[in-house]
């Protein structure tokens, strides 16, 4: 399989991932559907009457959309049509788009002239507590080694429901946020701008398939026919206002404040070759939560932190996506077995995502070990939490045995300072 249109070896966008995304362009203003491959996006608004599959060519309405949700909200069997037809359609051996000059001036956009958006409508969001490296980290860290892990954390995904009208796409900047903080226990607590800024190094799925009824459960062997594909995700977090508020409810106001994703959808059909064992769960999950088949990937994740004050990037951490305990079907199944309904377009959070090692942390606060171990950038500043101007960069790709390469691009953020609260 090889594209017509040129590409680098180190492309994230290779012809064998094609991820989904949304977008506007000096062609044309309104939002579009496209596909990445390479350095270009394959505007699929302008190329809908292709799709002539016999699942497809009564459903190309779809692809004339400003988001994806209403192809989300199709089955499996319409996404695996959809990218059988673009394969062929970018093969160099098939000249229906490849030799048509005009219809391909008018295709084809270049990323760098595009400005991306949320691929979709999310209409729920959920971030879940699936990396036992992350979990036990933290547990140590605010209990004991000996109590690192909450007694409920290995029989099932812990979650929370998170803030959808904040999810943004990589670019956008975020604001330092205002809060209640208890900088000394003991004593009152103080109002202003927080200070222990973190990241959070995730990834996340985005939900598919027609909408679930209230009452309705999908069970962990069911869930991947529901899972449209993965992006991901930065959930920024002001840890001192969440060790002040979260008792007894979680997360709250230290995690609405943004929430940072990358704009191409990676669908589960491009992630297949990269599929590795599931992490080994001790004890057995109930049956809801059991599938027998892998659904964990070799997904390289690095984070990069740059300073205003200097031009020089530095890689902080280098973690893995199959770190997870808990796989996104087994979450979409703790999500539903109370009969919460599903929607095409919601976003399941991985959580954080850290490695057995320290150099594989997914957050600050591990990192620098609730701040007694300072980062050292290569301009030699040092970093405790984020400083305001600091931009943070979670990048992810996957490369197979015969070398080839797929990525997610981007996923981008830089911290503001705190607006001043005026009365």
């Amino acid at each position: 399989m090889k594209s017509f249109i040129e590409y680098s070896a180190n492309t994230d966008f290779p012809i064998e991932n094609l991820p989904y995304g949304v977008f506007t362009s000096p062609k044309n203003a309104q939002k579009h559907i496209g596909v990445a491959i390479g350095d270009w996006i394959l505007d699929l608004n302008v190329i809908s009457h292709l799709f002539s599959g016999p699942l497809l060519k009564d459903k190309q309405h779809v692809f004339k959309d400003d988001k994806l949700n209403a192809f989300m909200g199709l089955t499996k069997a319409h996404w695996i049509e959809a990218r059988n037809t673009l394969q062929k359609l970018l093969d160099t051996s098939n000249n229906k788009l490849k030799n048509d000059n005009d219809l391909r001036q008018k295709a084809f956009v270049k990323q760098t002239e595009a400005t991306m958006h949320v691929p979709a409508h999310i209409g729920d969001y959920t971030d879940f507590y699936s990396s036992i490296h992350h979990a036990t980290n933290v547990g140590i860290m605010f209990r004991s080694k000996e109590d690192a892990l909450m007694p409920n954390w290995k029989y099932l995904p812990v979650g929370y429901h998170g803030r959808s009208s904040s999810v943004i796409i990589s670019g956008t900047p975020i604001t330092r946020p205002l809060g209640q903080t208890l900088p000394v226990e003991g004593a009152d607590p103080h109002f202003g701008p927080c200070r222990l800024m973190d990241f959070e190094l995730e990834m996340a799925c985005f939900v598919g398939g027609p909408p679930t009824a209230l009452g309705e459960r999908v069970t962990a062997k069911q869930a991947e026919d529901r899972i449209f594909g993965f992006v991901l995700m930065n959930d920024w977090s002001a840890r001192d206002i969440q060790k002040w508020e979260y008792i007894p409810l979680g997360p709250f106001t230290a995690k609405n404040l943004g929430t940072t994703i990358s704009p191409w959808i990676v669908t589960v059909e491009a992630l297949r070759p990269y599929i590795v064992d599931n992490y080994p769960q001790d004890p057995a999950p109930f049956p809801y939560l059991r599938h027998d088949d892998k659904f964990n990937f070799d997904i390289k994740l690095e984070v990069d932190l740059k300073s205003e004050k200097s031009p020089v990037i530095t890689t902080i951490s280098r973690s893995n996506y199959r770190f997870l305990y808990w796989t996104a079907k087994q979450q979409m199944a703790q999500q539903t077995i109370t009969g919460c309904n599903l929607r095409p377009g919601d976003l399941l959070g991985s959580g954080t995502i850290s490695g057995d090692s320290s150099d594989s942390y997914g957050s600050m606060l591990e990192l620098s070990w609730k701040g007694t171990k300072p980062i050292r950038l290569q301009n030699g500043e040092e970093r405790k939490f984020l400083q305001d101007g600091d931009t943070v960069i979670l990048r992810g790709y996957c490369v197979n045995e015969i070398g080839v390469r797929l990525g997610f691009g981007k996923c981008e953020g830089k911290l503001l300072p705190a607006l001043p609260y005026k009365e």
